[in-house]
């Protein structure tokens, strides 16, 4: 447990840092950015958190959890680790091609310029190689690796940031080629380290290493997608009801209600491992431990949310200024919802640990669907704040449904009852 804490306290500052990074970037872009550029800037997100989910087929997580398989080799890690990267490979060939054929469209939707989408793809694709390099340190416990990457990422991201926008004023384009740099550097100090630590192999592709991968990553494809209407479509839909502007004061407001999102995440991380070492154990102590400890957890998030709906409003006006004034009536509903997608995380485990995904998917499609039927639903009607209540409620349940799978999948004593050894 003492090896969870310190590495808990090291993702902690890691993230901390990650996130200050771009915090720190946001007064200055919404002062040398217009309502509408800052609207493209998340048009251009949408689609790379649209791509995430097809570039590689989440096989970063495939390889995450043959790391735990009992009486496996390096050598035979190295061949699996490469297989997912030749998954990368062909998934980046086959995007890359439709775009050819439908850049023009997917410009249009988004109101982007079309070479970007051509960029959003290379960012996709650098940033899985950067997170497949940072999920092996997660998994072996080595958190200050970890933090110093992810850290250097956001750096070459910020000074890029800086250069383009405020120094060349190039406005969107500046933030856009920022991004793309950031990932192409760190994507090739990724594949530097992954080479020079022998966590990969140059050998062919392997039929059986493939399939493995692709039957943990494929099914976590429509749960991507869930995701993605779950925490994207709003933009979207914001942008085709409310127009550019409004879908750059909402992202400002998802951007700072995001601070929540990364502190659950550097827990996540150090989280993870002790829990599936823990679970290998079968101990009903242990377990009863486990679930004592995750309603703290939840009733800490709580007093949180409580906290976020009195100070959000304050933080916005601060930080953006009067132009983006009306993120202040929305971000406490947005906290709101990070919480919901805290507790997430403290269930979704069990379900990853049992390698049982199918029904994951079927949850996050569920409420992914629900999210946008609710947007179109409550826009109209709030406008700003009807995303933000579609958010909040859509978080809940997700968070109820995949709470009740993940009982299904790992019993635990939820109910405080300890039974067995």
């Amino acid at each position: 447990m003492s090896s969870f804490f310190k590495n808990t306290s090291v993702y902690f500052l890691a993230n901390i840092l990650n996130a200050v990074i771009p915090f720190l970037l946001l007064p200055i872009l919404t002062r040398y950015l217009s309502v509408e550029e800052y609207g493209q800037i998340a048009m251009f997100q949408l689609l790379i958190a649209g791509l995430a989910g097809l570039v590689g087929l989440n096989t970063v997580g495939a390889a995450g959890r043959k790391f735990y398989d009992k009486n496996i080799s390096k050598s035979e890690l190295a061949i699996y680790n490469t297989n997912c990267l030749w998954i990368l490979a062909f998934t980046a060939v086959v995007i890359t091609l439709l775009t050819l054929l439908f850049n023009k469209e997917i410009a249009l939707l988004l109101s982007i310029p079309s070479h970007w989408v051509y960029l959003a793809i290379t960012i996709s694709f650098s940033s899985f190689i950067l997170q497949f390099r940072l999920s092996q340190w997660q998994i072996r416990g080595e958190a200050k690796k970890y933090g110093v990457l992810q850290v250097s990422n956001s750096l070459f991201n910020l000074c890029g940031s800086l250069i383009f926008v405020v120094v060349l004023s190039m406005g969107a384009q500046g933030r856009v080629d920022a991004l793309f740099i950031t990932g192409i550097i760190t994507a090739i100090i990724s594949f530097y380290l992954l080479v020079k630590h022998k966590l990969i192999t140059f050998s062919l592709p392997n039929k059986k290493s493939i399939y493995e991968a692709l039957n943990f990553g494929a099914p976590l494809v429509p749960h991507i997608f869930g995701a993605f209407l779950l925490s994207s479509a709003d933009r979207y839909v914001i942008n085709d009801s409310l127009g550019l502007g409004a879908a750059g004061v909402y992202l400002l407001a998802v951007q700072l209600s995001s601070v929540l999102s990364i502190i659950f995440d550097a827990i996540n991380k150090a989280y993870v491992p002790w829990l599936f070492e823990s679970l290998t154990k079968d101990d009903s102590s242990i377990k009863l431990s486990i679930v004592k400890n995750t309603y703290k957890y939840f009733l800490l998030l709580s007093v949180v949310a409580v906290f976020g709906f009195i100070i959000g409003p304050w933080v916005v006006t601060f930080v953006a200024g009067d132009n983006f004034s009306e993120a202040a009536t929305i971000v406490g509903w947005l906290l709101l919802g990070q919480v919901f997608s805290g507790m997430y995380l403290m269930v979704t485990n069990y379900i990853f640990y049992s390698k049982e995904t199918k029904l994951l998917s079927l949850v996050t499609i569920f409420t992914g669907a629900l999210n946008v039927l609710l947007l179109y639903m409550l826009i109209p009607m709030f406008g700003l704040k009807g995303a933000a209540y579609s958010f909040c409620a859509s978080m809940l349940i997700r968070f109820l449904l995949t709470w009740l799978l993940a009982n299904k999948k790992v019993k635990m004593p939820w109910l405080l009852i300890q039974v067995g050894k």
